[in-house]
């Protein structure tokens, strides 16, 4: 009998395993059946932009965090797809550090070209997923949202594509309960517009506070204090944008930090404050459970589920590259279930594990994390016919704008980078990211000659 691989989520892990499984077929090898499971009316997952926040027209929570105007905050060129480049889609070398709508277009445009929503039920949302050991199946009970009929189906593999940016992370602040002003999570936040003229705080020290920052700075935000728990980013912030350790006090409309600043008239409190992974469709039996974190503790390979391999996960891991490592993660998982790579013992597996888990605790500073990440990535490709491309080349993408962000915040996304996969190097935007007001897909693939006519 064909063995049966469910796919839950066709966000950009979910769409790179359906075009791994597709690559294979279209070189004439059997595969087996596929079905992918996505609960939004449409593929691209977080990339999927919606105005709604809370829950959807489902009564289902939102799964997107993504904002109206949000730009890469890394090139381009440390997550192109080695085999459909952005030249490839676009017919033409773009700029490094694209709008939301130019990264929709181009995830989604690879798929299109291959049909795989043939694969995809949408609307459909996973309610269980439970292993039988007699049967060394999977039991999967899913519910069309349309209908709100449930079925159970089995398969052989089940592959977790949900991702791990869609869960709000929400800690208690001392006082929050008295502020009077809006007090909301990154995951809800929209659009910059609606803080113009405002005074804001936003919680945290990693990417989220630092891009909604400079979102709200660009915007004209009358002023965004970044408060943090242990230290601070540290970029030379514009002025309006200041950084301070955590509120010690909070009341009415006014803030008082732990170095003594006091900030009052503040009309909201954003916390970018991380994600959660869940998966409460999973019994607990083969439930991941970890932080964020380069290498989650029980996944050999960062994909496999150590009690059990024949269920996998994709992009669990904290992301510097995201679809380059979506794809070669698919790859790996596909060639284990189409017998092309087998799986060592538990033994082997866990002692994998251990040499990575190791080094990744020494990990001091996010060159460290990138030259792990690129490892990881070199170690997945490796064993799989995955097109060649340039990783190191990536890497050092990745450490260049890590400097080009300290030399400064504001201008780091006016650089252009040289793409690994074609050798290409981006043309700089005609349109200097500050002064971008305008993120359309046609506005960013403009000529500035285009762009001259039009406002003419």
């Amino acid at each position: 009998m064909n063995q049966r691989v469910a796919i839950i989520g066709a966000g950009p892990s979910g769409l790179s395993q359906l075009h791994a499984f597709e690559k294979a077929r279209l070189n004439g090898i059997d595969i087996p059946e596929i079905v992918c499971f996505e609960k939004q009316k449409n593929w691209g997952g977080l990339w999927n932009y919606t105005w709604r926040t809370g829950l959807d027209e489902h009564g289902e929570p939102v799964h997107g965090s993504m904002y109206r105007y949000l730009w890469s905050n890394g090139p381009k060129e440390c997550l192109e797809f080695a085999d459909y480049t952005f030249s490839d889609h676009f017919q033409k070398n773009i700029p490094s550090f694209p709008p939301r709508p130019v990264l929709y277009d181009y995830i989604t445009g690879r798929a299109k070209s291959e049909n795989l929503d043939r694969y995809i039920q949408f609307e459909t949302v996973a309610r269980r997923v439970e292993y039988d050991q007699d049967s060394d199946q999977f039991q999967v009970v899913v519910e069309d949202l349309k209908t709100q009929q449930e079925q159970c189906q089995t398969f052989d593999y089940v592959i977790v594509a949900t991702g791990h940016f869609s869960i709000p992370n929400v800690p208690h602040l001392e006082g929050l309960e008295s502020f009077s002003g809006r007090v909301m999570h990154s995951h809800d936040f929209r659009d910059a517009e609606e803080f113009r003229d405002r005074n804001t705080v936003v919680i945290g020290s990693s990417y989220s506070a630092e891009d909604i920052a400079l979102q709200m700075y660009k915007y004209g935000a009358r002023s965004v204090t970044i408060g943090y728990r242990s230290s601070p980013m540290g970029f030379n912030w514009p002025e309006g944008i200041k950084e301070v350790p955590l509120p010690m006090k909070l009341q009415g409309k006014s803030a008082q930090f732990a170095d003594g600043t006091d900030q009052d008239d503040l009309d909201a409190i954003i916390l970018c404050t991380g994600y959660l992974h869940s998966f409460p469709f999973l019994e607990d039996s083969l439930r991941l459970k970890t932080h964020n974190c380069l290498y989650p503790d029980g996944l050999y390979k960062g994909i496999f589920w150590q009690d059990n391999p024949k269920l996998m996960y994709l992009g669990m891991q904290d992301q510097y590259y995201t679809f380059t490592m979506f794809d070669a993660q698919a790859w790996y998982a596909r060639d284990v279930i189409l017998g092309n790579i087998a799986l060592p013992e538990a033994s082997v597996r866990l002692e994998d594990m251990t040499t990575w888990k190791t080094r990744e605790e020494a990990l001091s500073n996010p060159f460290e994390d990138i030259d792990f990440q690129t490892d990881y990535i070199k170690d997945l490709c490796a064993a799989t016919d995955y097109e060649d491309f340039d990783l190191d080349a990536a890497a050092n993408a990745f450490k260049t704008w890590e400097h080009h962000k300290v030399e400064n915040i504001l201008t780091y996304r006016d650089q252009a980078f040289v793409s690994p996969c074609n050798g290409e190097k981006a043309p700089v935007h005609h349109t200097p990211w500050l002064n971008a007001l305008d993120d359309s897909m046609a506005a960013f693939l403009a000529t500035e000659k285009e762009l001259v006519v039009k406002a003419g």
